[in-house]
């Protein structure tokens, strides 16, 4: 095999398939062939050219699972064979200032996989050591993939807090991450609340952990959390800023809301119901390699699992497509085996 394929984007969702020269991966890098690729929203940044320059060709794709087959200079904690995945985080530098105070996540050199370095919607992908997730073996390709990044980023949200083994935490929005929170909340031990629109999601919430479902459409999310004590914790996954909005007023005093859904439009808040009740809104941005590690590892063994619809990897555009009109339930995983 001296080519490969791979979808790449330019502009607007021009994809194109194309072959690509086989390289050998520069030092620190290793060279994987792909298994799996999720699809995930934050892939609309390639694809539909919000990058700064989108007439250079890049590969879209950031929930890798694949297999080493090459391993560049200076390589030494990774061997052929391996089975790794690479997640939005593309490796961290380890010398710039935030890195040299552990917080890899906000290095200021690290590759976004399939942004500005080639991603997974290909046959063949380059990744910087740093950036390897190891897959545990009971683990299929299939599942881990979306755990690269809609896990990990509901995981790290809720694995941090200081709260109570039986504490509510709150997630608002049943979906491509919401499915996922819902279920990181309640193998955690907490008292968990799903807040949807609508009741056609009530079943659901409740088979993926869900102790109480609030229907936003007809109550007050916020005034349903207080009646229950007030929240801990509500993880916002939701693409809205306006749905957010009103979720401050449900947090218990010290309560956080945790934003994982990145929207266009701002959140309102009164600032008393930060002030009074010490309250907070942070933001929350998937994790590093290693934290992606212990979130596989977590997964495995509380049996936390997405809900994945898989389709061809010659499909990847029309993948794309299903993912952005809101169609999938609730991750899209490409098969990109190759023998």
């Amino acid at each position: 095999m001296s080519a490969y394929r791979a979808f790449q984007v330019t502009g607007q969702r021009q994809f194109e398939l194309v072959e690509r020269e086989l390289l050998e991966p520069d030092p620190g890098h290793v060279r994987l062939r792909v298994q799996t690729c999720g699809v995930c929203h934050t892939d609309f940044v390639a694809a539909e050219g919000m990058r700064p320059d989108p007439s250079r060709p890049v590969v879209p794709g950031h929930e890798v699972v694949g297999a080493i087959d090459a391993v560049g200079d200076g390589v030494t904690e990774w061997k052929v064979g391996d089975r790794v995945g690479v997640g939005f985080l593309g490796g961290h530098c380890g010398v710039c200032a935030f890195c040299r105070r552990g917080d890899f996540v906000n290095c200021a050199n690290q590759p976004q996989t399939g942004t500005t370095v080639d991603g997974g919607y290909a046959e063949v992908m380059y990744a910087r050591e740093s950036g390897l997730v190891r897959i545990p073996d009971a683990m299929s390709a299939v599942d881990a993939a979306p755990l690269l990044c809609a896990g990990i980023t509901t995981y790290n949200a809720l694995v941090g807090l200081n709260a109570g083994p039986d504490a509510l935490v709150a997630i608002q929005g049943i979906g491509g991450l919401g499915h996922l929170g819902l279920q990181y909340a309640d193998k955690l031990g907490y008292r968990v609340a799903a807040i949807a629109r609508g009741t056609d999601k009530a079943v659901l919430a409740e088979k993926l952990g869900a102790d109480y479902y609030i229907d936003s459409a007809a109550v007050d999310p916020a005034a349903a959390l207080q009646e229950l004590g007030g929240a801990a914790a509500i993880v916002a996954t939701a693409a809205s800023g306006a749905s957010m909005s009103p979720l401050v007023a449900g947090l218990a005093p010290r309560g956080q809301l945790i934003v994982v859904g990145a929207a266009n439009d701002p959140i309102e808040v009164n600032t008393t119901d930060l002030v009074f009740g010490t309250r907070s809104i942070v933001g929350s941005l998937t994790g590093s390699a290693i934290e992606n590690e212990d979130n596989l590892q977590f997964s495995a063994a509380r049996g936390v699992a997405p809900m994945t619809e898989l389709m061809p990897f010659e499909e990847a555009p029309a993948a794309y497509e299903r993912m952005m009109s809101g169609a999938a339930r609730f991750r899209i995983v490409l098969d990109v085996h190759v023998s």
